[in-house]
């Protein structure tokens, strides 16, 4: 499995997206910064000339990156509401702050805090995985312990 990149459809589907955007618009774009650099002249000292080229080399990375996770991709999605597994969206209370909190189990390419994804791998992923609707989750943290309980789990 180390050398899966697990995704759920919608994670592939951006990560597409994010790619062609790349090789089509954001190419074009800095092949046009880097000819308007050019015609400054003086290469040696030509800030928006290294700009384009150090975002030119970020960009060639991220290509490449993404060319290689798409190679090994197995898009994945939960298919249960009775054990929590990748793809799952699962409703937690914080036992101590007394509040819902909603996540989406991703894969590590996918997760992002900021959009309720998180990865499997993560702490609180780690801890999920496998448990069902009402289970307590023990989370160890740098705060301390933190305590949920899972109060539901979609597809």
């Amino acid at each position: 499995m180390s050398n899966e990149v697990l995704l759920t459809a919608e994670g592939l589907t951006k990560l597409e997206q994010e790619l062609e955007e790349l090789k089509t618009v954001k190419r074009a774009e800095l092949a046009q910064r880097l000819k308007v650099a050019i015609s400054y002249g003086d290469l040696k000292e030509n800030s928006e000339y290294h700009s384009a080229k150090d975002d030119q080399a970020f960009m060639e990375t991220r290509i490449q990156t993404i060319e290689r996770m798409l190679k090994k991709v197995r898009v994945v999605e939960s298919s249960s509401t009775s054990k929590v597994q990748i793809g799952s969206i699962v409703v937690l209370n914080d036992v101590e702050m007394a509040e819902k909190i909603e996540y989406r189990i991703v894969g590590p390419a996918e997760a992002d805090v900021l959009d309720n994804k998180i990865s499997y791998e993560s702490p609180l992923g780690v801890a999920l995985i496998g448990k069902s609707v009402g289970d307590a989750i023990n989370v160890a943290a740098p705060v301390g312990n933190i305590k949920y309980e899972l109060l539901e789990i979609k597809v």
